[in-house]
């Protein structure tokens, strides 16, 4: 791509036609992105460990009430999560395509002989197995799938829980992504060392688009070398939801005493990296 392609570009761009191409499973991309994961300097790929801590705490003595459980967590990452749990006596297993986080998340669980297991696969295609009395998908990554393929890992995911096993979704709020949207156009550069995208010293233009009609939002980076100014484009869209068409979805997938809370702590919070999702806990019944 070139600079000029910039200008050319489609204003605004069509809901899911260019949103996907964001490379969680690049190596290099995993690599950079893990360093994001674990940083304790902001709460962007993941949360600093603290709030991890707390959230655990809450997951393990409020809806699982402290029983030994054997969970799965669906884009599990560098497995924050599933080793916390694991080391307060539950079985996990993580699914993931992100090959460095995935790579982290055997590292720590061979180390600390964890009982966890991890596999380098797109939730969208894995199977995810059975006898569950967790299935978990938290910090917003339920909203990046097209409506289709999260209708699907609900269906798959309701499957692989045991008789009244629990499911526990963190979605965006219907705000959060719309202000997204709403945030307009910026850019930053990236000196020695490179950032995100790339390695390399570089410029990146970010813009945003509320789309009012598919309720979604659709974000474009594009990545401007410094040395050759070659340019690199990804997007991303995430879908809005209202808290009536989470319900709905849960309930056509099978789920049923669906709970809403307003963070992953049970209650509300005040710092924006909790503040912005809301959880949701469903169960599945027992017949």
């Amino acid at each position: 791509m070139r600079l000029k392609d910039i200008t050319s570009r489609t204003i605004p761009p069509l809901s899911w036609a260019e949103g996907e191409n964001i490379p969680w499973n690049d190596p290099d991309f995993s690599r950079r992105m893990l360093a994001e994961h674990l940083s304790q300097e902001h709460n962007l790929a993941s949360r600093r460990f603290e709030i991890i801590d707390r959230q655990v705490g809450w997951i393990h003595g409020e809806l699982l009430s402290g029983r030994p459980t054997r969970l799965l967590e669906l884009a599990c990452g560098p497995g924050l999560y599933t080793s916390r749990l694991a080391r307060l006596g539950h079985a996990c297993v993580g699914i993931d395509y992100a090959p460095e986080p995935i790579r982290y998340a055997r590292d720590t669980t061979a180390h600390e002989g964890l009982d966890c297991r991890y596999r380098l696969e797109d939730v969208r295609n894995a199977d995810y197995g059975g006898g569950y009395g967790l299935v978990m998908m938290i910090f917003g990554q339920f909203n990046v799938f097209r409506r289709s393929d999260a209708c699907r890992i609900l269906e798959k995911a309701l499957s692989a829980l045991a008789p009244d096993g629990i499911l526990l979704l963190e979605p965006q709020k219907f705000d959060t992504v719309m202000k997204h949207g709403q945030a307009g156009s910026s850019w930053h550069t990236c000196g020695e060392g490179g950032g995100l995208f790339s390695d390399r010293p570089h410029l990146c233009l970010t813009e945003s688009f509320w789309d009012t009609d598919e309720l979604a939002t659709t974000q474009r980076f594009f990545i401007v070398d410094a040395g050759t100014g070659a340019v690199t484009r990804h997007a991303m869209t995430s879908e809005a939801y209202t808290d009536e068409q989470f319900r709905d979805l849960l309930t056509r997938a099978g789920f049923e005493d669906i709970r809403f809370y307003p963070s992953l702590v049970g209650v509300e919070v005040e710092e924006e990296s909790q503040s912005a999702n809301l959880a949701i806990v469903a169960r599945k019944g027992r017949r």
